[in-house]
């Protein structure tokens, strides 16, 4: 538990207000079995925010029974049933969405006053609460004497681990569809940013969610998220974050009960921006990708590859559009509109091992390539110009402000150099001709792909 100073009269109310920090099991807050708690830093001021308690395997083991426990009642409601909690989850959550900014701000540095994935991520609990009578089974006559009749059946206890960067909304993305079709749920949030997930928390207990459906843990990757992975009891688990710990999930499910695992892993999404592109519409949207939420997004346009034609007029529409719209404050302040530190102090030394490593290499660091401020983990939005395509910076995701710029001159060469990597999440184009708009796109070899006309 703990409680800060906020700036701001949007935020002041939440200064003195005590910091829940307890894990949610069962419908209840409680401590952790051993008892053991870890600090939650502000990374603007470098100061403590908060303290919330470490779930152990005990503790695991304790929200996966509750959850186990409350499935069958909860599976055995009707659709319509369900789908009525989450629309009063919604409205419940709708109403303490400032206290969520003023949360995420003070644990992983989102810009408060601008926040918007918060009420974007109500809009998809919503969505998944109007579908709640949308699952239907098949069936068929094609055997002779039979009907034969396929149920489309919840998993059971499912589980969901989170990353630090939009904390609330990937709870909820987990935990909606999991509860709408009958499952029940236990979620481990990141250690970096556990902070307004726990009204997720609070929201459930006051609507009278039944106690076990949802449960929320804190804590690291190990013990918390290995335990959960390993665990018997779940039967599917969906993990977002980076590929290495995805890949550890991946690993522990197969070692234990073979349970049914989603991932959405890391990026390092190609732009391609043609030379008959609006560039007043390319450069700013090239800019608001990497510079959103400190550029912490893994659907970042992280490589940009423009035509040789307009590439210098390009770069100096983006040199001014990241200067402009990169201006970074505290991000309680309401003139901090994209950029605050980026999450903690490990993030911020491994983005400024990246900028050694481009000073090292002799690279073309357009703009930026170092801190920003005395105080704080803040990084200077930057371009790297025409980095090779083997170097750490074209091949490794880096999450933060940092943009490669790159030319082509020939379309099948830089789809070549644009699906060269391990990578396969996002990539988008900009360019007035729909025919090579739909060529492009398709050979793209990315999940989503996203174009302006």
């Amino acid at each position: 538990m703990g409680s800060v100073a906020a700036s701001g009269d949007r935020f002041a109310k939440f200064e003195k207000q005590p910091i829940e920090g307890r894990l949610f099991i069962n419908g209840e807050f409680v401590e952790s079995k051993a008892g053991k708690t870890f600090d939650i830093t502000n990374p603007a001021t470098e100061k403590k925010s908060a303290s919330v308690y470490e779930a152990g395997v005990e503790d695991v083991d304790a929200a996966v029974a509750a959850a186990k426990a409350a499935f069958p009642a909860w599976a055995e409601l009707s659709a319509g049933d369900r789908g009525d909690y989450l629309f009063k989850l919604a409205d419940a959550l709708e109403k303490r969405l400032d206290e969520m900014a003023y949360l995420d701000a003070i644990s992983m540095g989102a810009p408060a006053h601008t926040s918007f994935l918060n009420p974007m991520a109500l809009t998809a609990l919503r969505y998944f609460a109007g579908r709640a009578w949308d699952t239907h089974g098949d069936s068929s006559l094609n055997t002779p004497g039979f009907v034969n009749i396929t149920l489309r059946q919840p998993f059971g206890v499912t589980a969901g681990i989170t990353p630090w960067n939009v904390p609330v909304a990937m709870v909820l993305f987990k935990m909606a569809p999991a509860l709408i079709t009958g499952n029940t749920i236990v979620i481990k949030t990141s250690e970096k940013s556990p902070l307004a997930p726990l009204i997720v928390a609070k929201c459930c207990q006051e609507i009278g969610l039944p106690k076990g459906v949802f449960n929320l843990i804190n804590g690291f990757g190990r013990p918390t998220g290995e335990a959960l992975a390993k665990h018997m009891d779940v039967r599917k688990i969906s993990f977002t974050g980076s590929t290495l710990a995805g890949r550890a999930i991946k690993k522990a499910a197969a070692e234990s009960n073979l349970k049914n695992v989603t991932l959405e892993l890391g990026g390092k999404s190609p732009l391609v921006i043609f030379p008959d592109a609006d560039l007043s519409k390319a450069v700013p949207a090239a800019a608001m990708s990497i510079l959103m939420n400190s550029g912490q997004a893994c659907i970042a346009s992280s490589r940009v590859y423009v035509h040789a034609d307009i590439a210098d007029k390009f770069t100096e529409g983006m040199k001014n559009a990241m200067q402009e719209m990169g201006k970074s404050d505290d991000p309680l302040t309401s003139t901090t509109a994209m950029r605050g530190p980026q999450v903690d102090k490990l993030q911020f030394n491994r983005i400024m091992d990246f900028f050694a490593y481009a000073k090292e290499k002799n690279l073309d660091i357009t703009i930026g390539g170092d801190r920003e401020r005395d105080q704080g983990f803040y990084i200077a939005p930057t371009i790297i110009s025409n980095a090779p395509e083997d170097s750490r910076v074209m091949k490794e995701e880096i999450f933060g402000p940092v943009v490669c710029i790159n030319t082509f001159t020939d379309e099948d060469e830089v789809l070549k150099r644009a699906n060269d990597t391990e990578y396969g999440l996002y990539a988008s184009l900009f360019t007035r001709d729909i025919s090579r708009a739909l060529r492009v796109a398709k050979k793209m070899e990315a999940g989503s792909v996203g174009g302006k006309i």
